[in-house]
C-alpha cells in the first residue's frame, strides 16, 4: 500500500443511538413488517416515505463541514456519511509543527488567519486507535495521522455545540479504510487506523483488520459480487434469510478466506465475477478492496446532486391503470424535489417589464427563484418479477430495465403549480416511456418503479461555473462594478435625490440629461512644443475638434428605430414603448 497516498478522513454525521436501540431489540433495515412485529411486538410502524426534515438536515451538515475544507473535496454518501480531503489541511500544519515541543502545538484552520485554531498535543492520537495499543514510533505517517485525529475530534465538538448532532469518524489513508474503522465506536466517538500499514509478513494492521470483515461488508462489493464470491468459496450458493429484500446471508465468508486462498488471485477473480455488463479489471479491482487498497479519488463538493431518483415498490403492480396512477404520485415527488434541491433564492428583486417604471406600486411579495442545475434527462426503471416456477417459488431478481428521454422544457416552469406539471410529465413523457418498456397492456407483476432526473448540467452563475454566467445580474451589477472607472462632471457636488413618489418626473428628466452625450471641448493649442508624440499638432487638433463636432451631431440626431415620447419627450428604443406607456399609466 502507497503509503503517500492522502490522508482522507470520513465523518459519519446524524448517526444517532437509534440504530444501536433498534438492533439491540432485533430489528433491522429492510426487514418485513411482520417479522419485526412478530419479534417486537411494541414496535410502532410510521410512514417514512417523505424524508423532507431528514434532506434539509443532511444539506445543513453538509455545508458545515463543507466550510471548513480547503481543496473542496468534500463528498456526501448517502443522507449520513461525509468523506473529507484533508491532506492540505495536514501538510500545511504539518510545517507548523515544533518537533521539540509536540505537547504544545497549535492547529491553524485558515491560511489567511493565524489566530483561527485550537491548541492540541501532536504527540498523542485524538479518540480511539486500532489497534487500541501500538508501540509503532512515531513516524511521519503516524504524525500525520495524530493532527488528522485532533481535527476530526475538533469537527465532531463543533459539530455537536453548533448543530446538536452527533457523529462518528473514522481516520485513514483511503476511502475505504475511513469508512470501516469508523463504524468500530459508534454512536459517539471516532477511531483512527495508526501504523504499519505494510509488512513483508502479512502482520500489518490493515490486513488484521480487513481480515476480520465478512466479504459482503467491504465497501465496493455489492450483493451480486458477494454472492459470486461466497459461492465459490463454499462450493454452493450461499443460504440466505427470505425475510429480507437483498437477501441476509446466514453464511459468512470472511476476506481472510479469500485472500488466503491459494487458488484466489486479480486474475481468477476476474473470470469468476467477469461476464456481460461487468466492467473490465473487475477482479484487480476487488483484490485491491480485499487488501485494503482504494485508490479513488474524493469527490469535489457539489452544490447539486449529479441526480434526484425517486422510487417505490410493491406487492404487486400489473395493470396500466394501477401504473399511471403511480406514476403520477412519483412524478409529483419528483418535481417538489427539483424544485427542493435544484432552485435558491434570486438575491435581486424580480424585475420584468411588467413592473419597469412602477416604482412602489409594484407588488412587494414579488420573489423570484432560480435554477441552480437543469436535469438533461429523465429515467423510468422498472423492476418485472420473474415468472413462477413449476413448484410454486420464484427466483429472485434485482434486475432493472430503464427507457430514458429528454427532460422536457415545461418542467422549468416556476409559473405551473407542481400538480399540473406532474400531470403533464406522465401523459407526454413517462407514459410513452412505460409502454416502450411494457408493450403489454397487463401482467407485468411490477415490484418496482422508479423515476430519476440524470445528467445535471449547472446553470450559469456568478461564480464563473455553468454554462455561463448571469446576463441579467451582469447588467444589474454594472454600475456597482464600472464605478471607479466613471467619468463625473467636476460641478456636480450634490449626491442624488432618494428616489420616491413625487420625485418621477426628476427622475425622468435626469434619464434625458444622462442620454445626452458629454461634450468635450477641443484641446486648446500649445505654443510651447517639445516633440512631444503624447501632444496633437495644430493641424490634428482641428481634425479632432472636426470629428467632435461631427460625432455629437451624429448622437443628437434621432435614429430611425427611436421612439419620442408625446406626453413627456424621453427618447427610448422602439421595444421600451409598452413598458413606458405602462409606466404612464400608474403614474
Amino acid at each position: 500500500m502507497d503509503l503517500d497516498r492522502p490522508r482522507r478522513m470520513r465523518l459519519s454525521a446524524l448517526k444517532r443511538q437509534l440504530q444501536s436501540i433498534i438492533i439491540h431489540f432485533g430489528l433491522y433495515k429492510l426487514q418485513l413488517i411482520k417479522d419485526a412485529k412478530r419479534i417486537c411486538p411494541d414496535v410502532v410502524i410510521v410512514l417514512g416515505e417523505d424524508l423532507t426534515r431528514f434532506r434539509n438536515v443532511s444539506k445543513e451538515l453538509y455545508g458545515f463541514l463543507r466550510s471548513f475544507s480547503w481543496n473542496h473535496q468534500c463528498e456526501r454518501l448517502g443522507f449520513d456519511e461525509v468523506w473529507m480531503e484533508i491532506t492540505d489541511i495536514i501538510d500545511y500544519n504539518i510545517g507548523l509543527l515544533n518537533k521539540n515541543d509536540l505537547a504544545n502545538s497549535f492547529f491553524c484552520l485558515s491560511k489567511d488567519d493565524p489566530t483561527a485554531g485550537f491548541a492540541f498535543d501532536a504527540s498523542k492520537v485524538a479518540g480511539h486507535t486500532y489497534p487500541e495499543s501500538s508501540d509503532h514510533p512515531l513516524d511521519s505517517l503516524r504524525l500525520r495521522l495524530h493532527l488528522g485525529s485532533h481535527f476530526a475530534q475538533h469537527l465532531r465538538k463543533k459539530l455537536e455545540t453548533d448543530k446538536g448532532f452527533t457523529c462518528t469518524v473514522g481516520i485513514s489513508t483511503n476511502k475505504l479504510l475511513s469508512k470501516l474503522v469508523g463504524n468500530l465506536h459508534k454512536p459517539k466517538d471516532q477511531t483512527t487506523l495508526v501504523p504499519p500499514y505494510t509488512s513483508d509478513d502479512g502482520t500489518d494492521n490493515v490486513t488484521s483488520f480487513i481480515d476480520g470483515h465478512e466479504v459482503g461488508k467491504i465497501p465496493g462489493i455489492g450483493f451480486k459480487l458477494a454472492q459470486k464470491l461466497r459461492a465459490h468459496m463454499l462450493q454452493r450458493p450461499a443460504d440466505f434469510d427470505d425475510g429480507l429484500v437483498h437477501g441476509e446471508t446466514k453464511e459468512n465468508v470472511l476476506v481472510e478466506q479469500i485472500r488466503q486462498a491459494s487458488d484466489l488471485g486479480a486474475e481468477t477473480l476476474e473470470k469468476i465475477l467477469g461476464g456481460p455488463g461487468t466492467p473490465h479489471g473487475i477482479g484487480a479491482r476487488v483484490w485491491g478492496l480485499l487488501n485494503g487498497c482504494d485508490d479513488s479519488e474524493v469527490g469535489q463538493a457539489r452544490d447539486v446532486p449529479r441526480q434526484i431518483s425517486i422510487e417505490d415498490s410493491y406487492v404487486r403492480l400489473d395493470t396500466l391503470d394501477e401504473a399511471t396512477k403511480e406514476l403520477l404520485a412519483l412524478s409529483k415527488s419528483l418535481v417538489k424535489r427539483m424544485h427542493a434541491d435544484l432552485l435558491e433564492d434570486d438575491d435581486e428583486d424580480l424585475q420584468t417589464s411588467e413592473y419597469v417604471g412602477m416604482g412602489n406600486a409594484a407588488p412587494l411579495d414579488v420573489t423570484s427563484k432560480r435554477w441552480l442545475a437543469f436535469p438533461k434527462t429523465i429515467r423510468l426503471s422498472t423492476r418485472p418479477r420473474p415468472p413462477q416456477n413449476p413448484d410454486g417459488s420464484r427466483n429472485r431478481s434485482f434486475a432493472r430495465i430503464s427507457r430514458s428521454a429528454s427532460m422536457p422544457n415545461f418542467v422549468f416552469n416556476l409559473k405551473e403549480t407542481i400538480d399540473s406539471l406532474a400531470t403533464r410529465l406522465v401523459k407526454e413523457v413517462l407514459l410513452p416511456l412505460f409502454k416502450r418498456l411494457h408493450p403489454q397492456k397487463s401482467g407485468w407483476n411490477l415490484s418496482l418503479v422508479n423515476i430519476a432526473a440524470t445528467n445535471m448540467v449547472d446553470a450559469a452563475n456568478e461564480k464563473g461555473g455553468g454554462v455561463g454566467r448571469d446576463i441579467g445580474k451582469m447588467f444589474k451589477r454594472q454600475d456597482d462594478v464600472l464605478k471607479q472607472w466613471t467619468v463625473y462632471d467636476a460641478s456636480e457636488s450634490n449626491p442624488e435625490p432618494e428616489q420616491g413618489p413625487d420625485t418621477k418626473m426628476m427622475a425622468v428628466d435626469q434619464i434625458e440629461q444622462e442620454m445626452e452625450p458629454m461634450r468635450t471641448p477641443a484641446p486648446e493649442l500649445v505654443e510651447d512644443r517639445k516633440g512631444s508624440e503624447d501632444v496633437p499638432t495644430a493641424s490634428q487638433q482641428a481634425s479632432l475638434a472636426l470629428e467632435d463636432h461631427w460625432e455629437y451631431e451624429d448622437e443628437d440626431m434621432l435614429d430611425e428605430d427611436s421612439y419620442n415620447c408625446e406626453e413627456c419627450g424621453a427618447i427610448m428604443p422602439l421595444f421600451a414603448m409598452g413598458a413606458h406607456a405602462r409606466w404612464h399609466a400608474n403614474t
